[in-house]
């Protein structure tokens, strides 16, 4: 099977120099699918290891009753669905965008306040496509977290300024989807 992207060329090491972080910061992006699974694979190996872990989903509300946040919640995950849905769907495009500023100011205070090992905004980059929280801002609060504090960023068109504070950036790429078929999102598979 050959990728649909170009290949990325290897940077030659030397093991030698290779060190330890006491913590790393991960950016899902992409059109393709798989963004917000790949972090909650990562939140299982975390609460494997006993990590106390939070999650903020910028875009689902309560209402939405996930596979995802009731097993993660059943693992001790700390779970905020901040959201009031799809803005497409939005009754209060203006309720939303105040909610989107709330989850980022909780967030904000959940990574400084250094308790979680790991910290997972999901769907962030959306609030910050459309303007509504800084880039920037979330650039400085990554760089100027504890030192064991892991964050996992998901979302389509991460903002150039995440993907610069990031350690590693990996992008979705979309090479068929079922939705494009016309069949609907599935429970157990997409949510």
């Amino acid at each position: 099977m050959t990728s649909q992207s170009e290949p990325r060329t290897e940077r030659p090491y030397d093991r030698s120099e290779l060190r330890s972080a006491p913590s790393l910061v991960l950016v899902n992006t992409g059109h393709g699918k798989g963004k917000s699974t790949a972090a909650f694979g990562t939140i299982l190996r975390a609460a494997a290891r006993d990590w106390p872990v939070a999650v903020v989903q910028f875009l689902k509300s309560g209402n939405w009753h996930t596979g995802e946040e009731k097993t993660c919640r059943a693992l001790g995950v700390e779970w905020y669905s901040a959201g009031d849905g799809f803005t497409w769907d939005s009754e209060d495009i203006d309720e939303t965008k105040a909610k989107a500023v709330a989850a980022w100011e909780f967030s904000a205070g959940l990574i400084a306040a250094g308790k979680h090992r790991l910290v997972v905004l999901d769907e962030i980059s959306y609030a910050m496509t459309w303007g509504w929280i800084e880039a920037a801002e979330v650039a400085a609060a990554l760089a100027g977290r504890p030192e064991q504090v892991s964050v996992i960023l998901t979302g389509r068109d991460m903002a150039a300024e995440v993907i610069e504070a990031a350690d590693t950036v990996t992008e979705m790429v979309s090479v068929k989807h079922a939705f494009e078929g016309g069949i609907r999102a599935k429970k157990g598979i997409d949510y």
